[in-house]
């Protein structure tokens, strides 16, 4: 790709971050985009076949990054011996959250684009996504659980879904309301030991 080439698709990004933060996804204007970028629409179709296929180059790599990242830490416990997942079930998801906070911050437009600019989009999944291995893993771990001898009493599931919902919801919040980085951590921290808690005390543990 050559300099000029380099430089016209710099502009229609930047334009396309702009407009989209501005108005989201729905009602953002590729007539506007192409005009704040100062390109012609022929330009504009040299890259990117559409307004969704633009949305993707600006997202996609970094919402299949926080998938992997969280399926990845999923993976990891369900490695861990049964007999120790127990001591590890704070650890194992602590250090996945941190680092998901971490690197929604250094992309922190990009992430404001999924979580409040993406509907109508595959994105705008994200939340129910993460819900659904969530929800897996959990009764993964409760299985465990009943395996060990320390079985959970019934959890409702509909109680469930709202308790998971509710705790994606309020880790994304940090990044919604760009919260000092410093303060996140903090309140990342807080927000872990409250459900953890709940969750021990939900599971009879």
């Amino acid at each position: 790709m050559s300099e000029t080439e380099h430089t016209t698709l710099h502009l229609i990004l930047s334009a396309a971050m702009q407009e989209f933060l501005e108005k989201g996804y729905k009602s953002a204007s590729l007539r506007n985009i192409v005009k704040t970028a100062g390109v012609t629409t022929g330009a504009f179709y040299g890259y990117y076949d559409s307004k969704e296929d633009l949305f993707e180059a600006l997202v996609g790599e970094h919402y299949n990054f926080l998938l992997e990242r969280f399926c990845k830490a999923q993976k990891e416990f369900a490695e861990i011996p049964p007999e120790k997942q127990p001591d590890n079930l704070s650890s194992t998801s602590g250090e996945c959250m941190y680092d998901m906070l971490l690197y929604a911050y250094e992309h922190l437009n990009e992430f404001k684009l999924i979580l409040c600019c993406s509907e109508g989009t595959r994105f705008s999944k994200l939340i129910d996504e993460m819900v659904e291995i969530e929800t897996k893993g959990t009764h993964d771990y409760l299985a465990v659980l009943e395996k060990l001898g320390r079985p959970a009493p019934p959890i409702d599931e509909r109680l469930e879904h709202i308790l998971i919902t509710g705790m994606f919801n309020t880790f994304f919040e940090l990044i919604i309301h760009e919260m000092p980085l410093e303060e996140a951590k903090h309140y990342l921290k807080e927000m872990r030991a409250f459900y953890t808690a709940g969750w021990m005390k939900i599971m009879g543990q």
